[in-house]
């Protein structure tokens, strides 16, 4: 043994070395990685060869080993870290010759980056990066996020530390449109630091808000880390939990668990939108709570009004906060006494397909000892209960087809119980609504005539809904009876949408608003996966930046408008009418339905090319298109290069031996708690991406192997990168504030000024350690 140490310690000490050696060496990151691994390979193998590496493995052949396996204890369970006192045996490191690992290593890597790169399965989620890329460039580009800081100071401004506050609400847009940390404390620390420092902020206050805010792009979806995360996540916890439940004597996940073993990205999103949102209350609440301790450090500033026309308290009350709350409310009771609700009467011939108890009874005595444990003697005896009725039932397989009676009776049934007002018609009365009420309270002394017309188009959608359209109504009946009133409402708020034009909060916020509501509405409602609604994000900033840049030039944008209903023509006719123009026979109302949404189709993607044109010829689409493959070809070198460097460490069984480490610790909470303070530590000296496609891979299996919910594990660990990610000396978002900041602001006044906000960071770890649901209960709630 070279120095007293095992042969795989060293491996991994040399693996370390040439791994930080070769990023600080001044190479690119992305080319670092992969020469550490091959150098490193190099190295090991050298030492191989020479005898100086051996490996203390445990004797498998020795009787004390029999002994202990003939107790019970799996060969899994044995190591030399929980048994340190059985006999051992010398191997080298290459078990096979280091020859044999090179040429699996080569083979390997080809299939991984055709797995990962080329034509894999995680290739389509892996597409929604250079989605988010470009979306959060392009809108970097189109000045919005200039426009978002003036406003938002403006609005805070004359609060307490109102300009750090703002500060904090603008680096939550920016995380929810682009994702990228470096951007954004970028973006925030040229465009923010300077007027907070004219104003008279602490250093300290001004830097720390900017750099924590900027890393709230770590997990506030969409997030790229979230994204990365999330494609290795899935494999690491399906692979586990298939090895946990073999462990357990069953034959497979589902069977044990009691649910697949999936977990998706944009379950992960859902996730992470609330842990996003305390990190963002926290770090207001702290800025707040300084300026009121330390008002000369962090004063009130007046720096304008966002609205041309006073308003007094009273109305602001009524028709700012009293009327669209009780328009959601009294949505929300009629949703609760199924007057509004779903009005869907789909019956189908299977509908009872795959009934089963909630737990597979049909197990080994091991496995049903093990699913007892897990679920307890009172679950397990529900499920031995409703088995033994279907049973009784004729079994699972008798209950699958319904006669045509049985048909009609359930479709009579369903459109007795479908609720008088669709979900649809309601969310649209409540958003126009709400556009109508909002139009009044931003301009009270205008003319009420117009948005009194939309209101009594909006009753008149109501009762036409509840009178005279039922659930067998066909969509083009519905279309014609809903158009007239539909198109009074409009004409309401066309001029409820022209009076809150004029307020600059509303012309600012709202286009991004709408844009991530878009996004990430279609995401956490389960309507899509991450990948077209990265699409659509990257196509909206587009023609958003191309309408900015328009305006700033004086020029119309009208095209871009236009195409903006288009595509919400496609969505409203893709959702009531059946496209499908395929089939045997297709009615006239199809057909209609079909050309019209074609034809909006069509002129959406006329407005996308015309805004990449307006962009090209300004000059944004060149920069935008090269920065975005800047980015993403560095993500995918890295995660080539790291896929290497994680063979390296396989090869020799490093991999192996870390794991068997970490299953020593008999609970789990140690284990996760250990991986969670080497994430951290790491995370001074490696980009979340390394640290995703290095790290993760190996420690993975054993995080995600245990009882722990999955989407908690993911966005502790998204968490911990973002502490690390600010934490003095090595934070990555320090070195990105340090090299856009003013002369007059020193390193100590950033390390300084950090310092409250990992604190904070440190706090939300500790609430999400012990109120876990904060992250399980979105998920829990939203459809998937």
């Amino acid at each position: 043994m070279l120095f007293g140490l095992d042969g795989v310690e060293i491996g991994l000490i040399i693996v370390f070395f040439c791994l930080f050696g070769g990023i600080l060496s001044g190479f690119p990151v992305a080319f670092a990685i992969g020469g550490a691994g091959i150098i490193s390979f190099g190295i090991i193998a050298a030492l191989d060869s020479a005898g100086l590496l051996i490996h203390q493995a445990i004797d498998t052949g020795s009787q004390a080993y029999r002994d202990l396996v003939a107790t019970g204890v799996k060969p899994d369970a044995v190591s030399i870290f929980r048994y340190p006192d059985l006999p051992r045996s010398a191997v080298p490191v290459f078990a096979q010759g280091w020859e044999t690992a090179l040429d699996r290593n080569v083979s390997f890597i080809v299939n991984r980056m055709n797995e990962r790169v080329l034509a894999g399965q995680s290739i389509e989620t892996l597409l929604a990066v250079v989605m988010f890329v470009m979306m959060g460039i392009a809108l970097e580009r189109s000045k919005i996020a200039n426009d978002l800081l003036t406003t938002m100071a403006r609005v805070f401004g004359p609060l307490p530390g109102g300009l750090a506050v703002s500060i904090v609400v603008v680096g939550a847009f920016l995380a929810a449109s682009t994702g990228i940390v470096g951007a954004t404390v970028v973006t925030m620390g040229l465009l923010a630091l300077p007027t907070m420092l004219r104003n008279n902020y602490s250093p300290e206050l001004a830097t720390g808000v900017i750099a924590a805010s900027g890393t709230l792009g770590q997990i506030i979806p969409p997030s790229i880390v979230i994204v990365l995360l999330g494609t290795l996540a899935g494999d690491l916890y399906s692979t586990a939990q298939e090895s946990r439940a073999v462990a357990a004597g069953c034959s497979d996940a589902l069977t044990y668990l009691g649910e697949p073993a999936v977990v998706s990205v944009g379950t992960l999103f859902q996730a992470a939108l609330l842990p996003g949102i305390l990190l963002a209350l926290l770090y207001a609440l702290y800025a707040f709570g300084y300026a009121l301790l330390n008002p000369e450090h962090a004063p009130a500033v007046e720096m304008g009004s966002t609205s041309q026309e006073p308003i007094t308290r009273s109305e602001a009350l009524t028709w700012l906060l009293a009327a669209p709350l009780a328009l959601i409310v009294g949505a929300v009771l009629l949703v609760n006494v199924n007057v509004i609700g779903s009005q869907d009467i789909t019956v189908s011939a299977f509908s009872d397909l795959g009934e089963g108890a909630s737990l597979r009874t049909n197990v080994s005595e091991e496995c049903k000892a093990s699913m007892i444990d897990l679920h307890g003697q009172e679950k397990w005896d529900t499920a031995v209960s409703e088995q033994a009725r279907i049973d009784a039932a004729g079994g699972a397989a008798a209950s699958q087809k319904l006669t045509e009676e049985e048909l009609e009776a359930t479709r009579l049934a369903k459109i007795a119980g479908a609720a008088p007002i669709g979900t649809g018609v309601a969310v649209l009365i409540v958003i126009l609504g709400l556009v109508l009420i909002m139009g009044r309270g931003i301009s009270p002394s205008s003319e009420p005539r117009p948005l009194m017309l939309g209101a009594v188009g909006l009753i008149l959608v109501a009762l036409v809904d509840l009178f005279l359209i039922s659930p067998v109504s066909s969509s083009g009946a519905t279309f014609l009876l809903l158009a007239l009133p539909f198109a009074l409402a409009l004409y309401g708020c066309g001029a409820a949408a022209s009076r809150l034009a004029q307020n600059e909060l509303i012309r600012v916020v709202f286009p991004p608003l709408v844009l991530i509501v878009a996004v990430l509405g279609s995401i956490l409602g389960g309507i899509t996966n991450p990948t077209p609604a990265a699409a659509l994000g990257a196509g909206g900033a587009i023609m958003l930046a191309a309408y900015r840049k328009l305006h700033d030039e004086g020029r119309t944008g009208r095209v871009i408008i236009w195409s903006t209903y288009a595509i919400i023509i496609c969505i409203l006719i893709g959702i009531n009418f059946d496209l499908r123009i395929n089939r045997e026979s297709v009615g006239a109302e199809s057909w209609i339905a079909f050309l019209l949404a074609y034809g909006a189709y069509l002129y959406a993607l006329f407005g996308l090319l015309f805004g990449c044109w307006v962009l090209f010829s300004t000059g944004v689409l060149t920069p935008v298109v090269r920065e975005t493959a800047k980015v993403t070809s560095m993500v995918f070198t890295i995660l080539i290069g790291s896929q290497l460097l994680n063979l390296v460490v396989i090869s020799f069984g490093g991999e192996h031996y870390i794991q068997q480490f970490l299953k020593s610790f008999d609970n789990e909470f140690t284990v996760f708690l250990i991986v969670m303070l080497v994430l951290f530590v790491l995370g001074f000296v490696l980009d979340f991406l390394e640290i995703i496609y290095i790290v993760i891979p190996i420690v993975g299996p054993v995080i995600y192997g245990g009882s722990f919910d999955p989407k908690w594990v993911t966005i502790m660990v998204a968490v911990n990168l973002q502490t690390s990610f600010l934490t003095p000396p090595f934070g990555f978002a320090l070195f990105y504030l340090r090299g856009v900041a003013p002369k007059e602001v020193t390193t100590g006044h950033i390390y300084r000024g950090i310092l409250p906000f990992v604190v904070i960071q440190v706090i939300g770890l500790g609430i999400l350690w012990y109120f876990p649901a904060i992250v399980t209960i979105v998920p829990a709630l939203m459809p998937n």
